[in-house]
């Protein structure tokens, strides 16, 4: 691959689910709390796989937009920006890359030192050099958030996720290209016991036969890492462009305002391209885009109701039970969804109201007895 590549479709949503999420992440971090007048003294962002700042067809790289974005923030006045305070930081292994960031940012910025906040361009590499340069800025002991987004093998090891992971407030989105889980025999086993935490765990997703189950196997391994890292929640997902290949992520958070952040993200992401979020749980039902759920004849996403239907057959639940399922284990759905699919699900006969009175968060339900 040259200095400069085509944007993919995949690329182009994921990175619109970045700007949205970047939208809320910054003011929430970075504005002084009203009722406490707390100030963070201070807030990283790491960018590990950075790029060139730049795709062939002009679109800005991550590192391009991820900045211009915070200086223009509609919220900027309020943020307290300085040098101390926000540290922005771009690693590229690449040397031609490298030095075309340095010089799309310069080109976009002007000098970097002058800017209100601290960037730093690094050549290196994720896995070996995050950790030292998170060191050497005094990043620990303030949120991170560590964007680990490769197109190709996902060598970053656990480790970096575990001290990321048990610092406070921070964050982690990795993604795995689109072929990345046909390429299992090109890896050495030695960088997936180091990405996945030792041989016993990721062993079974390299057993698995099955190609449409086998990005699954993987992903789901991936989570239960992030899970053992010590991120209290993480979400797996599918990107799927009208056009294109997909596109597969990991996000882990500690934090649960953090996960519905980080799903109103995906909500706000327009989809009249036709690009939707997938769950890996999964397999019999289509996601059939956002914008339009609930909205057409008042029909829920089938999607959704197998995620319920999957839930109640663990046993039954309250429609509030399910409503924080749904926002803890699967992909995109909010706690708000479970009333709406409960009475779907109620007036197709497919669940059983167990209370007696009206549908509400607090009845409880269950699938129909089998005949």
């Amino acid at each position: 691959m040259g200095v400069l590549w085509p944007l993919e479709p995949a690329t182009a949503a994921k990175h619109r689910l970045y700007q949205r999420y970047l939208d809320a992440w910054w003011p929430i971090l970075l504005q002084t709390s009203q009722r406490s007048g707390y100030t963070r003294p201070r807030v990283t962002l790491l960018d590990a796989f950075a790029g060139p700042g730049r795709y062939e067809g002009g679109e800005p790289g991550s590192p391009v937009f991820i900045l211009d974005r915070l200086l223009h923030h509609t919220a900027v006045d309020r943020m307290r920006l300085s040098p101390q305070r926000v540290h922005l930081v771009f690693i590229e292994k690449d040397r031609a890359r490298h030095e075309h960031l340095l010089s799309e940012l310069t080109d976009q910025f002007g000098k970097l030192s002058d800017l209100p906040v601290r960037v730093e361009v690094r050549r290196g590499e994720a896995g070996r050099d995050s950790l030292p340069v998170l060191t050497e800025l005094g990043a620990w002991g303030h949120p991170i958030l560590g964007i680990f987004d490769s197109w190709g093998s996902v060598n970053v090891p656990l480790e970096v996720t575990r001290r990321i992971a048990c610092n406070r407030s921070s964050e982690v989105i990795t993604t795995f290209g689109p072929n990345w889980f046909s390429r299992r025999e090109e890896l050495n086993a030695d960088i997936l016991d180091a990405v996945f935490g030792g041989r016993g765990y990721w062993a079974p997703a390299a057993d698995e036969a099955r190609p449409d189950e086998r990005w699954r196997a993987w992903l789901g391994t991936y989570r239960s890492a992030l899970r053992r890292a010590g991120f209290g929640y993480q979400l797996q997902f599918r990107l799927v462009p009208r056009t294109g290949q997909h596109l597969y992520l990991v996000f882990g958070t500690g934090s649960e305002a953090g996960l519905k952040a980080m799903k109103e993200a995906m909500w706000k992401v327009d989809d009249r391209d036709g690009e939707n979020f997938q769950d890996p749980r999964t397999r019999g039902a289509e996601a059939v885009g956002q914008l339009d759920i609930f909205q057409v004849a008042g029909a829920c996403d089938p999607e959704l109701l197998e995620l319920v239907t999957q839930r109640l057959s663990l046993g039954n639940a309250t429609v509030e039970t399910i409503g924080q399922w749904l926002l803890t284990e699967t992909s995109r759905w909010m706690p708000t969804h479970a009333l709406k699919a409960a009475r779907q699900m109620r007036q197709d006969g497919s669940i059983v109201v167990q209370s007696a009175g009206k549908l509400t968060s607090k009845s409880l339900v269950s699938l129909p007895a089998a005949a």
